[in-house]
């Protein structure tokens, strides 16, 4: 570890820090239906949207037709891009004449872009068509990320409003993060990135020839505006297959750190929408020091791994820390940093190859995402991702101290925790049920492409990247079989859908209650006390449900790295 390398780590997170309460209190101000700087622009175009989808910012919605709206339209979204696949040769914006895609990576890929995980089967530069990346891919960028923005601001008035029915109207929420939030930004880092040297053209590809006189194809195209949103919306989807690692989608060090700024700008901003709505802002800053701090530790036991690097390799009297799967011109402070926080916001986007990692460091990025990705989280996502384990924190200490359990006023009873409870459960059984059954499956096994506990390993993290709606992928495992197509795109469904309806359904029971006055006895929720429990639960619940599988794998092949064994 060098000095740089820290300074550079904690560059970022004062970068995060300073943007937190400017990008949420405009975000509040979009959410609450208040005035902006861009309303005069886009307040009649929001108008002209309502009026098409005929609905009003007046109508609210229970929770129970916000959910049938959300379910319906990602549904909608699902078989429009499952269709736009499967006819894909014969439609236009195709210059490099990429065929119609097979119907089990279709719908991987339909249900990788819509729920938000951008998973990815197969290399984007040989398999998708302009169009495909524009109208479908860069759509669902969009509109996925959304669709994380609104329930998360649905599940804050369950909380800020009292004695209500109604959490808000999921198309006005949806609108609103896309046209004042996701859009405007995504325009300005476009331009930004096709600055920086990033293509953006609907030209064909280019056709070079090299030094030794070989014929070389350069893929080219839209690549800026799907970056822009792959990285702001936490989706990670790459244009190219090597991702942010390829040098037309990350140009330098100065694209690299706003990529990065980018997956967390949202993510943490949620946490200052969430004390500004509930009038408490250090509401918000104590959740957001428990994501910090798992942040933080997660980044440390990264970096020192990798920049420990192999022991085996010391033995041979090379040092210097283990670059293999990294580029050179970010090294490996920076590519530790960009794998710690793809993995704890659900982005997925990768500018080093994870399998490469040594055991250690490659076990944070499996652990973050085990976490439910509550560290910053997905945009949205993480927010109410970390709000169940809250739930779940709260009720501890109200059993604890012999009080009914309250957060900000509200009373967490039996439904609230059977919810939480579930939303949390569904994860571990998409992870583990699929990953067990891959291990002994011999057509799966066959699609393990390293011997040993690395590549359990490989199965675990495809499996846990895809429940968990993140998307980076180990390397090594051969993804595009009909097994492994359709099992991951039913956990990326399970991932997305089975913990949006449980916290809908907290939202729906919270908004109906009360707001208790706080008294003498109440739990403090915005002290370090409340942090340290909240991230004691986080920490517990993962290890008791992921500890004898992440045992079976990097903790194995870290200890028989120590010991000089290889495989």
């Amino acid at each position: 570890m060098t000095l740089i390398g820290w300074l550079q780590i904690l560059l970022y997170c004062g970068i995060i820090i300073a943007l937190v309460k400017p990008l949420g209190g405009y975000m509040t101000r979009v959410f609450t239906g208040e005035r902006t700087f861009l309303s005069p622009v886009l307040a009649p175009v929001e108008r002209g949207l309502y009026r098409i989808a005929g609905t009003s910012e007046r109508e609210e919605q229970h929770w129970t037709s916000y959910a049938f709206a959300m379910l319906m339209f990602n549904l909608l979204g699902t078989f429009v891009l499952y269709l736009l696949l499967r006819f894909q040769g014969i439609l236009p914006l195709n210059p490099a004449g990429m065929p119609a895609v097979g119907p089990e990576l279709s719908f991987n890929t339909a249900t990788s872009f819509v729920s938000n995980t951008n998973w990815q089967n197969y290399g984007g530069e040989s398999t998708m068509s302009y169009l495909t990346q524009m109208m479908g891919l860069t759509v669902q960028n969009f509109v996925s990320a959304a669709t994380g923005m609104a329930i998360a601001v649905a599940l804050i008035r369950a909380f800020a409003r009292a004695s209500g029915k109604a959490i808000g109207n999921f198309w006005v929420d949806m609108t609103r993060a896309t046209l004042y939030v996701l859009l405007p930004f995504c325009i300005v880092l476009t331009l930004v990135y096709v600055y920086l040297g990033v293509p953006q053209t609907l030209g064909a590809y280019v056709n070079a020839t090299t030094l030794e006189g070989a014929s070389q194809t350069i893929a080219v195209g839209p690549v800026a505006s799907q970056l822009a949103i792959k990285m702001l919306g936490t989706n990670g989807g790459g244009f190219f297959n090597a991702n942010s690692a390829h040098p037309f989608e990350n140009p330098d060090n100065f694209s690299n750190m706003l990529q990065m700024v980018s997956i967390f700008a949202i993510g943490a901003a949620f946490t200052n929408v969430f004390g500004r709505m509930v009038g408490n802002q250090r509401q918000g800053w104590a959740i957001l020091a428990a994501m910090g701090l798992l942040f933080l530790v997660g980044v440390g036991v990264t970096y020192w791994a990798e920049a420990a690097g192999n022991p085996l390799m010391h033995a041979f009297g090379l040092s210097g820390g283990n670059m293999e799967g990294k580029e050179v011109r970010f090294g490996i402070a920076m590519s530790s940093l960009f794998a710690v926080i793809t993995t704890a916001a659900s982005c997925g986007a990768v500018n080093a190859m994870h399998g490469s990692f040594t055991a250690l460091g490659g076990l944070i990025p499996l652990i973050n995402m085990q976490l439910g990705e509550v560290i910053v989280g997905g945009v949205g996502a993480g927010f109410y991702g970390i709000v169940l384990f809250i739930i779940v924190a709260v009720f501890v200490a109200g059993l604890m101290v012999g009080r009914t359990p309250e957060y900000l006023g509200k009373k967490i009873e039996a439904k609230e925790m059977k919810m939480a409870v579930l939303a949390i459960l569904c994860l571990p059984l998409a992870m583990l049920v699929f990953t067990a059954i891959s291990s002994v499956l011999p057509s799966a096994v066959a699609s393990v492409g390293t011997a040993g506990p690395h590549g359990f390993s490989e199965i675990l993290y495809a499996y846990t990247s895809a429940a968990a709606n993140n998307g980076s992928a180990f390397g090594g495992l051969t993804g595009n079989t009909p097994w492994y197509n359709i099992t991951l795109g039913l956990g990326m469904l399970m991932g997305r859908f089975l913990v949006i309806i449980p916290a809908l359904a907290i939202a729906g029971s919270l908004i109906s209650k009360k707001t208790v006055p706080a008294s003498a006895g109440t739990f403090p929720t915005d002290g370090p006390l409340f942090v340290g429990m909240l991230v004691g639960t986080i920490i517990i619940v993962g290890g008791l449900t992921f500890l004898p599988a992440l045992a079976l794998g990097p903790v194995v092949e870290h200890l028989t790295m120590i010991s000089g064994k290889t495989f």
